[in-house]
């Protein structure tokens, strides 16, 4: 039902291709996230078509994405992460299921709060990065390359609007899974996760004014994080807490919202 909502909604925005991504892939950017309940899609949808595009290849609007992070046997990346360090790291591969092409991303948090993304084109094939792939980790990362392994599984769907007068990109988040390479699994219907990217902190962002108008707030949440914590054994939980109780918050009202 919400999906037949969200796809009616998305045929009022003006479709944009991949071709003219180009000049927003903002590699190097500020970015803002929002985690808030599924149900809120169709009313933040319905205030954003006039001043976005949606991205639209072969007649969708909704893409599934299938993402696998790396980190160390002692969890570098994870801890830098809940520690709130800057210049940390990311490690992933992010297949684009319709299209069947994955990439080899490492995403840099600097100490001045921007957020740079390199990446490849390159799949996993087995546990262990590739010679293409460990040359690239090797030239940003070269001493953890030895220690890296899969730790988290994470799918969603993604919608991803384009501005139209001012030069930033939004993905919307949702239907999001976490599982571990064990099998473990845990999965958030009720979940949404939005994300502002833009070149620099400005206040005239059609977005921000919007999920302001409708009572949504900014959240620091990590999917890595909370998604391994969620389905692994990981240490220092208690630091992502808040995260956690937000999650339950969310699931409790949209259930009541749903009537069940």
């Amino acid at each position: 039902m919400l999906r037949t909502e969200i796809r009616n909604i998305l045929t009022s925005f003006e479709p944009i291709g991949l071709g003219e991504m180009d000049n927003v892939e903002l590699m190097n950017r500020v970015e803002t996230k929002y985690v808030f309940s599924s149900a809120e899609l169709t009313t933040l949808l319905n205030h954003l078509s006039r001043s976005y595009k949606v991205l639209e290849i072969e007649d969708l609007c909704i893409f599934p994405y299938h993402t696998t992070y790396l980190d160390t046997s002692d969890h570098i990346f994870y801890m830098q992460q809940i520690r709130g360090k800057l210049s940390r790291h990311k490690i992933r591969y992010r297949r684009y299921e319709s299209s069947g092409i994955s990439f080899l991303e490492i995403k840099k948090k600097t100490n001045k709060n921007r957020t740079i993304k390199w990446r490849i084109e390159n799949r996993l094939v087995t546990n262990l990065p590739d010679k293409d792939a460990a040359l690239f980790i090797g030239e940003y990362l070269p001493e953890y390359l030895s220690d890296l392994r899969p730790v988290l599984i994470n799918g969603f769907n993604r919608i991803t609007l384009v501005g139209i007068d001012c030069r930033e990109r939004v993905t919307l988040d949702f239907d999001l899974v976490f599982s571990n390479p064990e099998g473990k699994k845990s999965e958030f219907p009720f979940l949404a996760i939005a994300e502002l990217k833009r070149e620099k902190y400005s206040c005239a962002s059609p977005f921000l004014n919007v999920m302001k108008k409708i009572g949504i707030k900014p959240n620091g949440f990590s999917k890595y994080c909370v998604g391994s914590a969620l389905v692994n054994e990981m240490p220092r939980k208690n630091i992502l807490k808040y995260n956690l109780l937000l999650i339950n918050k969310i699931e409790n009202e949209y259930i009541k919202s749903a009537g069940y």
